[in-house]
């Protein structure tokens, strides 16, 4: 039987490519969302519309696979957005806006997919975090703390769930070379700010490392693996060896000489 997998947020980056990759592979029919599926091009899977700040066109979505495929086997939680800025001169409203969507958009995701899963008594859900979730890291403190929050819902749904045969598990990647920083929200550098330089070699090197990052395809595979491992683990990180034994350097070291750490690599 072919496992039926939704992707949210698979127009581009690293939801387009585990679609595509998983949409090759033998046994798998895949969903994809967008919030605007007419404006996208070159996709391979069936791609659905989805806004995980609407709640109806959450429900519309699951419903409309559910009644064409009978099931639910895979969510892949992977729909949010960036924001980048000093906390003293982001917006609130921003704020409130970026977990709006990374945190309440991915639970409510899960809630719409949950009954049906239950109902099989089977079901897997992967939440995509980053690792940037580990740590408040500097003018991306917003991003991290929504991504932080992701990984603290996953553990505990996980335990939730689990006496109906649903694994909830969760994948942080690191940097990937995809689009993402068109899509962040950048508090603007403004001219009288306390934080201009600093902010500003810190947004060129966000730019840097995401030009410079792994091919997103890397994604694909582990998602892959995820899906045919039996007892799946709860936290799964993918990225260069720095970005991942930086989690381990936070658990082992002091927190102010971790903070010194993350301060010379982000030149503060």
């Amino acid at each position: 039987m072919s496992k039926v997998i939704l992707v949210t947020g698979a127009s581009s980056g690293i939801g387009k490519s585990i679609a595509t990759f998983l949409q090759e592979k033998e046994g798998y029919t895949v969903f994809g969302t967008s919030r605007n599926p007419k404006n996208v091009e070159n996709f391979s899977f069936e791609l659905i519309a989805l806004d995980v700040l609407k709640v109806e066109t959450i429900e519309e979505a699951v419903a409309y696979i559910i009644k064409k495929e009978g099931r639910l086997d895979v969510l892949i939680n992977n729909a949010g957005m960036g924001i980048t800025g000093p906390i003293e001169e982001t917006p609130t409203d921003e704020m409130r806006a970026v977990f709006n969507t990374n945190l309440f958009g991915a639970i409510d995701v899960m809630k719409a997919v949950l009954l049906q899963m239950r109902t099989q008594k089977s079901g897997m859900i992967l939440n995509v975090t980053s690792i940037a979730g580990y740590m408040g890291l500097p003018f991306r403190g917003l991003y991290s703390a929504t991504k932080g929050a992701l990984e603290l819902i996953t553990e505990a749904t996980s335990m939730e769930v689990k006496e109906f045969g649903i694994k909830v598990v969760n994948v942080a990647p690191g940097d990937f070379a995809t689009n993402i920083a068109a899509g962040r929200y950048h508090t603007p550098v403004f001219e009288n700010s306390a934080y201009k330089e600093t902010y500003q070699a810190n947004l060129d090197l966000m730019d840097a490392h995401v030009e410079g990052g792994m091919d997103p395809v890397e994604m694909a595979k582990t998602v892959y693996k995820i899906i045919n491992t039996e007892n799946p683990k709860i936290h799964y990180k993918v990225g260069g060896f720095m970005e991942k034994f930086s989690i381990v350097l936070k658990r082992i070291l002091s927190d102010r000489m971790y903070e010194k750490i993350l301060m010379n690599h982000y030149k503060l």
